[in-house]
């Protein structure tokens, strides 16, 4: 969490400082002693607070049954910080001018190993109508398939034990067992991780779960409980001592752990959760039948450009993606890759104007509140390409349309890996010793080196690899990076 460094001389933020907060923090627009709890949240980091938890905050403005109880799976950090202020924290949304809101959805906070009776009972409670999760991808104990991992310790000790949970997976099935048992309605349990088909996911492990525990159980989950698949998307960079003391100044009460994130927010949901869901479009949420479609489009468009920007960023000596895009060379690549290559492999699902979203993401990347860097957006680039950049070249091959600019990522990642393997920079990639063994070997000329890097069958799949018009857009844009759309000029 940090240093926690208070002024001592200030007010702690709490129920009962919070009204003497500056004029230009935006308060809780409702009476948070009449909100019932209704949303049981698992894993209440940065991103729930600035994400999930702002839009119910703006929800109970107009519906007070959707306060949320969060529970941490293991560490008390959340409840140590927020217990003191009432469950309140800041939200600084950083844009060309920073704005200020006090959060006030976060009713409760329980550290699941301490007290495993009170979550138990609030996920068998008649009101609670919700589980929403962000316990990122590893939290789901699945396998490299996507399925339950039953040898994950978590899984074994809780099928062993499943009135003793510790994984998401065992409390989620725990407090539908004790629904059913009551004849309540289970709740809808909504995935908020990066994760691809993230509810259908959950729900095959819960119902697998569930079948090993009762398999009645498991056929009431699968006939009767929501699990919607969800997109999610916001830049929110970590809570630091700078953030805390900008809040202090701004605010004029001391915030143990205020969250900062980018003005921009999305929440794609899946319109599967039916009679009593909480009307989640009134505050901005897009409901949808096609999660699939935005998906695609944020990992092609965001994620591919932002992958595009980190290792030409790189190379031509950026160290933050606000630097990369405000270079004219890379911005004018970025926004030809999304507008000519990218968007025409795309359907656009109802909802969703790929043109000017593809300017709001550029938009997003010039923010200079926003410090992310290139470096981190580089790490697993042999587990993010294939997802963010292949997919899109492998499309355009198959409608007869030119590769050339899409070749630049990957024939810059290529260069990337040569230029830490020559500075003897460690490479955080899954496949680094086997790309590090590649790069030693190179022959040392574009054709050779190419071929070598292609032959990575864990990245490039053999039909790609072995496409002469992507053979010869990558030896091109290898060979010639400075020249390639006026690229990488004088980069080392």
């Amino acid at each position: 969490m940090g240093s926690d460094p208070l002024t001592p001389s200030l007010d702690r933020l709490s129920s009962g400082s919070v009204f003497g907060a500056s004029p230009r923090v935006q308060l809780p627009a409702y009476d948070r002693d009449k909100v019932e709890i209704g949303v049981v949240h698992f894993g209440p980091g940065a991103f729930h607070r600035a994400h999930q938890a702002f839009y119910f905050d703006r929800l109970l403005e107009s519906d007070p049954r959707w306060g949320i109880c969060a529970v941490s799976l293991k560490s008390p950090g959340v409840r140590d910080a927020l217990g003191p202020q009432d469950g309140l924290y800041t939200l600084a949304q950083l844009d060309r001018e920073t704005s200020f809101r006090v959060i006030g959805s976060i009713l409760e906070v329980l550290v699941a190993p301490e007290d495993p009776h009170a979550v138990f009972a609030r996920l068998a409670a008649p009101q609670t109508r919700l589980v929403t999760l962000t316990v990122t991808e590893k939290g789901y104990t699945l396998t490299g398939e996507g399925k339950l991992d039953t040898a994950h310790p978590d899984i074994v000790h809780d099928l062993a034990s499943p009135g003793q949970p510790v994984s998401a997976v065992g409390y989620i099935v725990e407090g539908l067992r004790r629904r059913f048992a009551a004849g309540l309605a289970p709740y809808a349990v909504v995935a908020c991780d990066n994760l691809a088909d993230n509810g259908w996911r959950l729900k095959a492990a819960v119902i697998a779960f569930a079948q090993a525990v009762d398999p009645a159980l498991a056929a009431w989950i699968e006939a009767k409980a929501a699990f919607p698949r969800t997109m999610v998307d916001s830049i929110t960079p970590a809570t630091d001592d700078a953030l805390r003391a900008r809040v202090q100044a701004a605010t004029g009460l001391a915030d143990a752990w205020p969250i900062q994130r980018e003005a921009f927010t999305q929440w794609v949901v899946e319109d599967v959760l039916g009679d009593g869901a909480p009307d989640l479009a009134s505050v901005g949420v897009t409901l949808t039948d096609d999660v699939r479609g935005f998906e695609r489009a944020k990992l092609r468009l965001l994620n591919g450009v932002h992958s595009t920007l980190a290792y030409a960023g790189l190379l031509k000596g950026h160290e933050t993606v606000f630097q990369a895009v405000g270079d004219p060379a890379l911005e004018a690549l970025a926004r030809d890759l999304m507008v000519q290559d990218i968007i025409p492999t795309l359907t656009a699902p109802r909802g969703l104007d790929l043109p000017a979203y593809a300017e709001a993401i550029l938009d997003r990347f010039r923010n200079p509140e926003i410090r992310h860097l290139l470096s981190q957006i580089a790490w697993d680039g042999s587990q993010k390409l294939p997802f963010r950049i292949l997919g899109t070249v492998k499309d355009a091959l198959e409608a007869g349309r030119s590769v050339e600019r899409l070749a630049v990522p990957i024939a810059a990642w290529f260069q990337f890996l040569k230029a830490r393997a020559a500075e003897g920079v460690a490479v955080t990639d899954p496949l680094a010793d086997r790309l590090l063994a590649v790069v030693q070997a190179l022959p040392g000329e574009a054709k050779g080196d190419v071929a070598a890097f292609l032959a990575v069958e864990a990245v490039f799949p053999a039909q790609l690899a072995a496409d002469d018009r992507f053979f010869d857009a990558l030896q091109k844009a290898y060979a010639d990076l400075d020249l390639h759309a006026g690229l990488l000029a004088g980069a080392a």
